[in-house]
């Protein structure tokens, strides 16, 4: 039984290792930052300083996504109060999902604007569907890709990331893009379930530690501001523009 799991992790492994040379040109010239090793079956057996990837979660689990527990679980009324929303802000929520966050902080920046990007048009048909019933008209869903949020450079107040940068298939990629359309006194809110707490009941691979998360932003020119350790569960991590990065 052990030797017939490891041919069949070999064989998955070969798998991506092909699908990724027949796709070199849709490869980032930065590739050469990501290792590729099957340990996690919830992963993509692409690593990236150290960490496995996490699968992306599929508009199917988008149900799940609107549960009506979650309020409890994670104490969004918190976060969206670590946020200090202003009126006028544009804020990106990226991996906006059915846009359980998005419409909350619509509701702060009524004279604002909310940017919900996705790679699923799945849940950017569900956000859309929301907005053309009246319920807010401030914000605005954008597609895009693994490599590139699809934001003008210097456009936004704030970024949301919830639950979402670990499954990033290209997190250097994907981070560089946000970095960008951060204008130079923003804030990026990254959300994560704590990678250091065994009792949060989340699959490892679906957490992060703070150490992790700082590594990575500060391969990028990001910088702990704050963790507001105030979720119940999860990292409430502030980044801002490192001026000393080069």
């Amino acid at each position: 039984m052990k030797y017939y799991l490891k041919t069949i992790k070999f064989i998955i492994l070969i798998c991506i290792v092909i699908l990724f040379n027949s796709c070199g040109s849709q490869i980032s010239e930065t590739s050469g930052i990501y290792t590729y090793q099957i340990e996690d079956y919830n992963g993509i057996g692409k690593w990236y300083m150290g960490r496995e990837i996490a699968s992306v979660m599929g508009f199917e689990g988008m149900e799940w996504l609107e549960r009506p527990e979650r309020e409890t679980e994670e104490n969004v009324s918190n976060l969206i109060k670590n946020m200090s929303i202003n009126f006028e802000d544009t804020i990106a929520d990226i991996g906006a999902g059915s846009g359980y966050h998005t419409f909350r902080m619509a509701l702060k920046a009524p004279k604002g604007f909310i940017y919900a990007v996705d790679i699923q048009e799945e849940m950017l048909s569900e956000i859309s569907s929301r907005i053309n019933n009246g319920y807010l008209k401030n914000i605005t869903p954008i597609l895009g890709t693994e490599t590139n949020i699809n934001l003008t450079e210097n456009s936004v107040d704030k970024i949301l990331l919830v639950d979402v940068y670990h499954e990033f298939k290209y997190p250097f990629e994907m981070m560089k893009s946000i970095k960008k359309a951060l204008r130079s006194n923003g804030k990026i809110f990254i959300i994560e379930y704590r990678g250091e707490d065994p009792k949060v009941p989340i699959k490892k691979i679906h957490k992060m530690t703070e150490k992790q998360v700082v590594k990575e932003m500060k391969a990028i020119g990001l910088k702990l501001e704050v963790n507001m350790d105030n979720l119940p569960w999860q990292h409430c991590l502030i980044f801002e523009i490192d001026k000393k990065f080069k």
